[in-house]
């Protein structure tokens, strides 16, 4: 398995662990893990804090160009929001573990010209999965289902 991929693996297992989601993404640019991050919406009470969103905030202020020369791995397909932070900074290709438990903007993210793989990444799945059948309620809360 790509490094990078186990990395967002690796935080979404520490969400879970945490008590909260397990979604993770890190954001790489020239072989370098810049920015990591994990669904914290549970720990820290927040509205936005999504995996991909944590990796953008972890990643702190950077160049656009930078943003533009890098590549953003996540352990579940993006949804809107995470999708709007995406289009935003102009990241060009997007690294999807799984899209099976949850399909989110990834046909928005085609049409704007990012580049989109999707591994189908059993792991991920696993992880979603288990998370979703032993925890309906918050997951329906994390994705704005009543």
């Amino acid at each position: 398995m790509d490094k990078f991929m186990q990395a967002a693996i690796e935080e979404a297992r520490m969400g879970l662990a945490e008590g909260g989601i397990p979604i993770g993404s890190v954001i790489v640019h020239q072989g370098r893990i810049i920015g990591r991050g994990h669904n914290q919406r549970v720990q820290r009470g927040s509205a936005i804090l999504h995996g991909e969103m944590a990796a953008f905030e972890n990643a702190g202020r950077q160049p656009a160009k930078v943003y533009e020369e890098s590549v953003l791995y996540t352990t579940l397909s993006p949804c809107s929001m995470c999708t709007g932070a995406i289009l935003l900074y102009g990241i060009p290709k997007v690294i999807i573990g799984e899209n099976q438990t949850f399909m989110g903007e990834e046909e928005l993210l085609k049409s704007r010209g990012v580049e989109v793989v999707v591994l189908q990444d059993e792991s991920c799945i696993e992880l979603m999965r288990s998370f979703i059948k032993a925890k309906p309620q918050l997951w329906n809360e994390d994705i704005g289902v009543t």
